[in-house]
């Protein structure tokens, strides 16, 4: 009899520990598949929004901001209730009387900024920080992400119509190419098929800006495997093995909105275009491609006719993709671009005592339809 209450007895531990590894088993799974499930469109829509739709101005700021009085005739004919204005700088920067000449920025430093390297992930952080803290109001519709070299090309009035007569949110996106680093260790829940590059400055809305803050799943992935590589001395590099000019190099925030946005399906939301031109000294060889950098514009560069050849330009072509993005709005097409950088303070004095920002010529608006 005491062997056959042993025998039940060594069955029935036999089966707890089964049972509890078994159970171990299918929380290991659980949590691995947490961490690997790519973020989709919040479940939990926000109610739509009543009343006058704020367009949020998102700066990415080193310190100050050297183009305030260019900003400040931009807001200072605007109505208030119709924009918001937000600045990552310096942890510690204050934006006051004694650091800004524009009582527009009084005040707009975040409180929780961070220190920020260029090409780190500390860019992709301070992005979310902004666009966390413009969340915070409601009437926040539209979400423009600036530098501070940044110009607007007109003024208010046409930019805010612009914004708001598209539901689409605007991100330039590319498929993955060559000079676009995809690190296999991502995988699976980044995909190289689902891998985008292209411009840092969006503007989204605000499903998409929620989208970005609330991610936990691609932003730890990128921080760990997105990283740039140290930079290469070009001689050096004639005679180096071309597995290692090949080496992996990341730039973050390049590729970060895009690859979220493209991984929660929501790449038919955005049209895949930036808003925001840039000049770049493309060099003629790949070895030098490693030097590419936008080019500032200067005092002489800001002339009529340059600026204007800018505000012309109707459609990008994108090389790597063989595609012509035809720049619309409402079926209507439209000039492509809203801001320019990177414009030196003599430059964008210029575009002020030209007159060069200020109404919209509906001359300009190419009104054929597509």
């Amino acid at each position: 009899m005491a062997k056959k209450r042993a025998a039940v007895s060594m069955q029935r531990n036999l089966w707890l520990v089964v049972s509890f590894g078994v159970l171990l088993c299918v929380l290991a799974l659980l949590r691995i598949h947490s961490h690997q499930s790519p973020p989709e469109l919040l479940r939990n829509p926000e109610p739509p929004f009543v009343g006058i739709p704020k367009i949020a101005f998102l700066f990415l700021a080193r310190g100050h901001l050297p183009l305030d009085f260019i900003w400040h005739c931009f807001f200072q004919n605007a109505d208030v209730e119709r924009f918001s204005i937000y600045i990552h700088s310096a942890p510690g920067f204050v934006f006051n009387k004694a650091t800004t000449r524009s009582p527009f920025f009084h005040g707009r430093q975040l409180n929780n900024s961070i220190q920020v390297a260029w090409g780190e992930s500390s860019m992709i952080k301070a992005e979310r920080l902004l666009l966390g803290e413009a969340l915070e109001d409601p009437a926040n519709q539209r979400f423009v992400l600036l530098s501070d070299s940044c110009v607007p090309l007109y003024n208010f009035s046409f930019t805010y119509k612009y914004l708001l007569s598209s539901s689409k949110s605007f991100v330039d996106s590319f498929l993955n190419t060559k000079e676009s680093r995809y690190n296999p260790k991502m995988s699976p829940t980044i995909t190289q098929e689902k891998w985008r590059k292209g411009s840092q400055w969006i503007t989204l809305v605000r499903e998409h800006a929620r989208v970005a803050v609330a991610d936990d799943v691609i932003f730890p992935l990128f921080r760990k495997y997105c990283k740039r590589r140290p930079a290469l001395d070009i001689d050096k590099m004639k005679n180096m093995k071309p597995v290692v000019q090949k080496e992996h190099n990341c730039i973050p925030d390049e590729h970060y909105i895009q690859t979220l946005l493209s991984i929660s399906k929501l790449d038919d939301e955005l049209e895949r275009r930036t808003l925001t031109y840039t000049a770049w000294n493309v060099s003629s060889t790949q070895m030098d491609r490693q030097n590419w950098h936008p080019v500032t514009f200067k005092y002489a560069d800001a002339s009529p006719h340059h600026i204007n050849e800018i505000k012309n330009i109707g459609h990008v072509y994108y090389p790597t993709e063989y595609r012509n993005e035809w720049c619309k709005s409402n079926a209507t097409l439209v000039p492509c671009f809203l801001f320019a950088r990177k414009f030196s303070q003599g430059a964008a004095m210029r575009l002020l005592s030209e007159g060069l920002v200020g109404p919209f010529d509906a001359a300009t608006l190419l009104t054929s339809s597509s």
